[in-house]
């Protein structure tokens, strides 16, 4: 399955796209360092976690996809991959809920490439796969992320103190969350409304497509 919108195309990530996902991630080692995810030390007697390798990690992603728990994307931007967002978390149940995790290239943020990604894949998540809730946690300090759910209409939750291992530490993270109720004509057409001025006429509908 693919996600289209102009320029952006959400996919799933490959064993192939290797050379081209570690060329994107090794340029922007200082513009994502501070946000990534890191393991946290191990507590005496217990396991030793190591970071994976980029197969390990595709075969996780799809391992986690297989068993419907996470939706892993890669982002291209004409044509080129330029970011990963992932749909992770995924609970079923009296729940149905994702949380969304992303990264771009630094050489096309401020394009809406990202808030594009995000829009694509949550209507996904409430149109196609069923769910009724999908977060983003963001650290405080990270201002273009925030600027992203900004752009989108994200409701502000709260702050959830050292939530996540980022950068070395436990970093406290703000919740940020959207259910299908808060965007009945999709959040995409929410994001083109934004774009667009109101008298000139909008794209068609997007819709997913199937890659040839």
């Amino acid at each position: 399955m693919e996600l289209v919108e102009g320029d952006v195309v959400l996919r799933p990530i490959k064993l192939r796209d290797q050379r081209a996902w570690r060329e994107v991630n090794r340029r922007n080692r200082d513009w994502l360092r501070p946000w990534e995810a890191t393991i946290p030390p191990p507590t005496p007697g217990g396991p030793h976690t190591h970071r994976p390798t980029y197969r390990q990690m595709v075969r996780h992603l799809r391992s986690e996809a297989n068993a419907g728990r996470m939706l892993p994307f890669v982002i291209e931007y004409r044509g080129r991959l330029a970011g990963q967002l992932t749909v992770a978390g995924i609970t079923w149940g009296s729940m149905c809920s994702g949380h969304v995790g992303y990264w771009v290239d630094e050489a096309v943020a401020g394009r809406g490439v990202m808030p594009t990604a995000v829009a694509l894949a949550v209507d996904h998540c409430f149109r196609s796969v069923g769910l009724h809730r999908v977060e983003v946690c963001i650290r405080p300090e990270n201002g273009p992320s925030r600027r992203v759910v900004e752009k989108l209409g994200f409701r502000e939750e709260g702050l959830r103190p050292r939530y996540l291992h980022i950068d070395g530490a436990w970093r406290d993270h703000l919740v940020f969350a959207l259910t299908a109720e808060e965007v009945p004509d999709g959040l995409l057409n929410r994001w083109r409304r934004k774009q667009v001025p109101s008298s000139a006429p909008r794209d068609p509908q997007n819709t997913p497509r199937n890659p040839a």
